[in-house]
């Protein structure tokens, strides 16, 4: 059902979502990292996390020594 452009039942959009697995939540941080055993050095990949799933995504990353840079959302390129 549509009700002025919202969809009720639907899951809610946001424009940064957490890339927790089956997390849906508004990320307000941004993780950036790089596997040094494929990536060259100017190579970034971005994980977006909300706030209580940033430490163990970040945990994740650091456990396998992954170079890190955590940073809120807003300083992302667009």
């Amino acid at each position: 059902m549509t009700i002025s452009g919202l969809s009720l039942g639907a899951p809610l959009e946001h424009r940064h979502t957490c890339s927790r697995a089956g997390c849906r939540d508004e990320a307000a941080w941004a993780l950036r990292w790089r596997n040094p055993k494929i990536h060259t050095a100017d190579r970034r990949k971005t994980w977006l996390a909300c706030d209580e799933h940033r430490e163990v995504l970040s945990a994740f990353l650091t456990d396998r020594s992954f170079p890190l840079e955590v940073v809120s959302v807003g300083e992302l390129d667009d």
